[in-house]
């Protein structure tokens, strides 16, 4: 079972009806992403559960073994990366149990957004590409499809809201990755958007803003 930060948009006191999972990148913890909550500009209309959860400690081979925070091991810095795709896998089954968790306390499905960064992000891709629920959104920043060769297809989750952010300037996970997930995903037929900003391997305060948006637009869905 994962530790998680919890966290939650509700100014108005509402019932909690929509949930947001967003996984943290190598070497982080859940509290990574924590403080972006109030900068999202989320409307007062709906309440939020925010859920940070925190990846185990386990050997990172790039790292020299080194044991840290990460959702899986990556074996070759490469473009196309070296990782161990059962770890990937693993990591997201821990995920749909956080996925199980918020439909047990009242949140539908469809109202569950997966939401990751760099190696959080391509757990995410998984988690929502090979998941047998039907899930509101998925959000992929700075990361890459590492496990696109393992998806041949999109079941339920065919017509998602998939939102990918890079930064232009990013010298960890180079912006043709994120270019490279984006035909990947269309190939399988979903229609993703990709928005690219003038930063590093990090987040900004325009995208973030952004973010916060694409997610009100969502939480207005009936």
């Amino acid at each position: 079972m994962l530790k998680s930060v919890i966290a939650q948009h509700n100014p108005n006191n509402l019932p909690i009806t929509h949930a947001v999972i967003w996984l943290h990148g190598l070497g982080a913890s859940g509290h990574d992403f924590e403080p972006i909550v109030p900068e999202l500009g989320l409307s007062g209309d709906v309440g939020v559960r925010f859920i940070f959860p925190h990846a185990p400690q386990i050997p990172v081979t790039i790292n020299g073994g080194y044991i840290m925070p990460a959702w899986y091991d990556i074996l070759e810095m490469t473009l196309d990366r070296k990782v161990d795709v059962a770890q990937i896998a693993a990591s997201a089954d821990a995920i749909n149990v956080l996925i199980d968790e918020q439909i047990n306390a009242g949140i539908d499905s469809q109202n569950i957004i997966i939401a990751g960064f760099s190696q959080g992000g391509a757990v995410a891709y998984h988690t929502v590409l090979t998941n047998t629920r039907k899930l509101g959104g998925l959000l992929a920043l700075s990361t890459y499809f590492a496990t696109s060769n393992e998806i041949s297809s999109v079941g339920i989750n065919q017509d998602i809201a998939v939102k990918i952010d890079h930064g232009d300037f990013d010298d960890i996970v180079p912006p043709v990755l994120g270019a490279r997930a984006k035909a990947s995903l269309e190939t399988l037929g979903l229609s993703p958007t990709l928005s690219t900003y003038p930063m590093a391997h990090q987040v900004c305060l325009a995208q973030i803003k952004a973010i916060g948006q694409w997610m009100n637009e969502l939480f207005a869905k009936p």
